[in-house]
């Protein structure tokens, strides 16, 4: 940073805060928490101002802990209606920027008590603690099941609802033994050979990423385990893959199984022959990405494949007793029915 920005950011520190409130405190009023990257953090123990720097259903997990009047600064909500819909007041909190393009002298001037941010923006999160903010890194895309159930533990200890974490975590771990369950007498060679298509037909997800946690719980195999941390493959790899099912993510304004069904190019599969290819629901976060919601689109994804095995599931039934113990609102029939359009 050059001379003259650094005197214009010292002068904006020198305004909104004292340095008691730019770094953690001590003794009976901090916390010490392990964050994603695996450091030991020690942050206010009454945060009262929490500003967030990433996307990843972060805002969703605060909301479901029921701290969202406590966020002073999130990246725009806007591609999330449901979440806006029944959340309001988040579509007025100031934006400061989301992972390394952020705006420094916004975020001195929302003085937060602890940001919580992505585990992959390493040079903006080290621009916000050079300034002496408590940050907190989140694993957004990169977690896995049982991470994620302890980001869930932490971020509620950090925000001071640890029994709505807890009861948050329980959720998980009931609805996923569910699903174990009724695969678990699912012969191996009889699994279905899944391929997970993200915003692109030849953009997937290796072993290294949540989809593989996804779909081994839900006791299909990923035909594209064997790329690894990799996240595209090729028109060749797929034909050779030649799944049984094709499930993609939604996309805003697409037709998701349309387009896949009459691309020229995947005619010769056996999940295009047969049609079975699915779009992933859409309801407060995507349900095929980690967030608090996750274990609805466990249960959606186990009953596609196997509807013989969760034929006394209610999706609907499940999804308005989530969004009501978790979300606090009473979801409409019509709302459901927008998750399953994957409209956003």
């Amino acid at each position: 940073m050059k001379f003259m920005q650094w005197i214009l950011l010292l002068c904006c520190i020198a305004m909104v805060a004292t340095p008691s409130q730019l770094f953690a405190k001590t003794g009976e009023d901090t916390l010490t928490v392990v964050d994603a990257t695996r450091r030991t953090v020690h942050v206010p123990a009454h945060a009262e101002k929490i500003l967030i720097t990433c996307y990843g259903g972060v805002t969703h997990q605060v909301v479901v802990l029921g701290a969202q009047d406590k966020i002073v600064g999130q990246p725009s909500m806007s591609r999330f209606a449901q979440l806006l819909k029944m959340k309001p007041e988040l579509a007025s909190i100031p934006d400061a920027g989301s992972f390394d393009n952020i705006n420094i002298e916004e975020i001195i001037t929302l003085n937060p008590d602890i940001v919580f941010a992505g585990i992959i923006s390493k040079k903006g999160n080290a621009k916000i603690e050079d300034v002496g903010f408590p940050l907190v890194t989140m694993y957004i895309g990169k977690a896995h099941i049982d991470l994620m159930m302890d980001e869930f533990l932490r971020t509620g200890r950090v925000v001071g609802n640890e029994q709505r974490a807890q009861a948050l975590v329980e959720y998980w771990k009931d609805k996923l033994d569910l699903v174990q369950d009724r695969v678990s007498t699912i012969p191996k060679e009889k699994r279905l050979r899944v391929y997970y298509m993200s915003t692109d037909i030849l953009k997937t997800e290796g072993k290294a990423w949540w989809t593989q946690d996804l779909l081994d719980t839900c006791g299909a195999v990923n035909v594209a385990a064997d790329i690894g941390p990799a996240r595209e493959t090729t028109i060749e790899k797929l034909l050779e893959w030649n799944p049984e099912v094709i499930v993609a993510q939604g996309v805003k304004g697409k037709d998701r199984v349309h387009d896949i069904l009459n691309d020229p190019r995947l005619r010769d599969l056996q999940a295009v022959k047969t049609g079975r290819v699915y779009e992933f629901p859409i309801g407060a976060f995507w349900w095929n990405r980690p967030s608090p919601e996750a274990p609805l689109g466990f249960l959606w994804l186990t009953q596609t494949l196997y509807p013989e095995a969760m034929n006394d599931i209610d999706m609907k039934r499940e999804t308005k007793d989530f969004f009501k113990t978790f979300f606090e609102y009473d979801l409409s029939d019509e709302e459901y029915a927008s998750f399953l359009k994957a409209q956003m």
